[in-house]
């Protein structure tokens, strides 16, 4: 992968890069189909759902991704069941990935000038509640949600936003070539492209059935493999 070294800036996706939230958020997907009489679904099939956002997440699981069957109300009133159950429970099963925080901490101390950022599509109140929880944040300059613009991925407006502010904190311009984003599944992958950056493509994932199509510039089978790909040195990355 041709990329500046370092790069300036490095985003992460939150599910399915940081850390395996699936448990959490199928259980919780579950508990807003039953509340509403709707029958549940297998975890391996809530599974493929996750990766734009909470709304889209439940109208998927609502068999209602285009809006056709239901009536606007009725998905809001399943969203905020599903966000209201996910808020208490999103911590029940949830672990960060192995090598995740001893690969931050390689990466923090190899390349000190290069900052991180979380961009996810997740809300963005549980998405820093999790880093804040699993000691994540003091990694990160920002952690931007589904919800903190009016877009979410694969549009880049939140990775050109992250640049932009990179730049200021930093005091240097930083272009989308000096960029990496770092996520499970084709929404990031796509969402760097259109932004002009780089992507890994963590096959370790939730979604990384859907990486072979959208092709990222390298695929890291663990978080230990980010490393590598970036031509730093491993040996502080043991479980």
């Amino acid at each position: 992968m041709y990329l500046p070294s370092p790069p300036r800036l490095i985003a992460f996706d939150l599910d399915g890069t940081l850390i395996d939230s699936r448990a959490d958020l199928c259980n919780s997907i579950n508990a807003a189909l039953a509340h509403f009489n709707k029958p549940e679904l297998p975890e391996a099939v809530i599974a493929t759902y996750i990766g734009d956002g909470a709304s889209m997440l439940v109208r998927r699981a609502l068999g209602d991704p285009e809006g056709d069957i239901h009536d606007e109300e009725y998905v809001a009133e399943v969203l905020t069941y599903f966000l209201d159950y996910y808020r208490i429970h999103k911590l029940d099963f949830t672990y960060v990935y192995p090598d995740v925080i001893a690969s931050l901490e390689a990466i923090r101390s190899a390349w000190p000038e290069t900052l991180m950022a979380v961009l996810t599509n997740k809300p963005v109140n549980p998405s820093r509640d999790i880093c804040d929880h699993f000691g994540l944040s003091r990694f990160f300059f920002q952690n931007y949600g589904g919800n903190s613009f009016h877009t979410k991925k694969p549009d880049p407006h939140g990775l050109l936003t992250l640049i932009a502010e990179a730049g200021i904190l930093s005091g240097r311009t930083i272009a989308p070539a000096q960029t990496l984003m770092i996520g499970d599944s084709h929404v990031d992958v796509l969402t760097a492209r259109n932004a002009g950056a780089r992507s890994i493509g963590c096959t370790f994932g939730l979604a990384p059935q859907t990486l072979a199509a959208a092709a990222p510039d390298d695929l890291a089978h663990s978080a230990a493999d980010w490393l590598s790909i970036l031509g730093i040195g491993n040996e502080q990355t043991s479980a």
